[in-house]
């Protein structure tokens, strides 16, 4: 007997909006069989990583650090996925507009003026841009696999980073850690007082209203939506598709760059090697999840802002933080699972659905 997927003649709406509930109970109900292989209650573990990320103001605060960057990442492969283009760079590009911004501000050690935070966010969303310009280019031009370019360019973009902190940027008076000079107070994001939430959520909301007004109420943003859901439609009526991925790019590309940037002058003030924990990586499974909606986005990014804070209660049990990359695979993977589900059906031969 054969198994075979055949296309549903419509997809079903109400199993499209339950796909992503169902794949994150799922997702726990495999976690908690791995938790408790370890030895320890899986109830227990699970409600430690809530109080953890929202127990106390704390808690909130710090998974609100975590969600500003999250935010910016997933809106901007959302709007990628948005127009079928699979840019899988937000991890790369978030580390060349943390290098552009950086540089600024390692330039102006001393800076104190209104203009050097808004040259540095300038300069964060031009870096990202030209990075993620690179598969967009290769997409428009020679129809390259950009799921391939985007995906190697982020070491590409990692090494570069590093490069310059072991080398012409590392702080002569760090006793030889790989640290550039701290910046300067000039250089730092505003933040909420006792807290370090940073002006980026500020940048996360703006970003998510401008995308929504892009999408909802431009001929861009309707041309978008229509290159991402019929191609050969949106061919034909004549819109110019390697503008649109060119500009897709660069707008996903800057606002992971503007992620980059708010972790180095909000968070860490410095440069170092490893500035992102896999913010661009997590943002493809948020953006999924959210249906590339700027609403959605922001309220998913907040429950994974959660879930990695949450993670390090786990060390409370001996359980590694790493079981957060596990759930968020395992998420991943079920909702790319329902989401074929939606639109296949599993077929015995000779037998019914």
């Amino acid at each position: 007997m054969s198994i075979f997927l055949e296309k549903r003649a419509q997809s079903s709406r109400l199993l499209s909006a339950l796909a992503p509930l169902l794949a994150i109970i799922l997702a726990l109900l495999m976690g908690a069989i791995i938790i408790a292989l370890s030895g320890t209650n899986p109830w227990e573990a699970y409600r430690e990583m809530f109080v953890g990320a929202f127990g106390s103001g704390y808690a909130l605060s710090e998974t609100m650090v975590k969600t500003i960057p999250l935010i910016l990442c997933s809106l901007g492969v959302g709007i990628a996925f948005r127009a079928t283009l699979w840019n899988i760079g937000a991890e790369g590009q978030l580390y060349m507009g943390a290098f552009a911004a950086g540089g600024i501000a390692l330039a102006f050690p001393q800076g104190q003026g209104w203009w050097l935070i808004p040259l540095m966010v300038l300069a964060s969303l031009v870096g990202g841009a030209l990075w993620g310009l690179i598969p967009g280019l290769l997409k428009a031009k020679l129809n390259v696999n950009e799921i391939i370019t985007s995906l190697l360019l982020n070491y590409v973009a990692i090494l570069w980073f590093q490069y310059w902190i072991y080398g012409p940027w590392k702080d002569p008076l760090g006793y030889g850690f790989p640290y550039t000079a701290p910046f300067g107070e000039g250089a730092w994001l505003p933040t909420l007082a006792g807290t370090r939430i940073h002006l980026g959520l500020a940048f996360a909301v703006l970003a998510a209203l401008f995308l929504y007004f892009l999408l909802k109420s431009t001929r861009v943003g309707y041309e978008i939506r229509i290159i991402g859901e019929n191609p050969q439609a949106a061919r034909y009526a004549g819109m110019n598709i390697p503008g649109a991925i060119l500009l897709v790019f660069a707008i996903s590309g800057g606002l992971a760059g503007l992620a980059g940037m708010g972790e180095i002058s909000g968070v860490i003030h410095r440069l170092q090697p490893a500035i992102s924990p896999g913010f661009g990586y997590t943002a493809i499974i948020i953006a999924w999840l959210a249906r590339f909606n700027p609403w959605l986005t922001i309220a998913v990014s907040f429950l994974f802002g959660g879930l990695l804070v949450g993670g390090y209660s786990l060390r409370a049990f001996g359980l590694s933080d790493s079981l957060v990359l596990i759930l968020q695979g395992l998420i991943l993977f079920l909702l790319l699972g329902g989401d074929i589900l939606t639109r296949y059906r599993l077929r015995w031969k000779g037998g019914r659905a």
